[in-house]
């Protein structure tokens, strides 16, 4: 796995992280709501756990456009040394 990759990756645990925090917020206020104690503190952690999602989503989007911007590399293990073009002692390139 490539550097990009891992940051990918990590990106998508703490998307996975803050959602479930998120879910988690969400019932502390609506409970806090239903049964009348204040709620301005927990609101205030809820809109801070979106906003950190929101840029870490952007931070995802970041790093896929980097995958997708990177030119494909030929990958070494399928270089099976067949046949091919080969430099003959001669100069020149021959089939082999």
């Amino acid at each position: 796995m490539n550097r990009v990759q891992e940051h990918l990756a990590q990106a998508n645990g703490q998307l996975a992280q803050l959602t479930v925090q998120i879910v988690r917020q969400r019932i502390i206020v609506k409970y806090a709501v239903d049964t009348n104690q204040p709620s301005e503190m927990a609101e205030s952690l809820l809109h801070a756990l979106e906003q950190s999602l929101r840029a870490f989503e952007k931070h995802r989007e970041l790093v896929l456009d980097q995958l997708k911007r990177r030119p494909k590399r030929p990958d070494p293990s399928l270089n099976s040394g067949g046949p091919g073009l080969g430099h003959h002692a001669s100069g020149g390139w021959r089939a082999s």
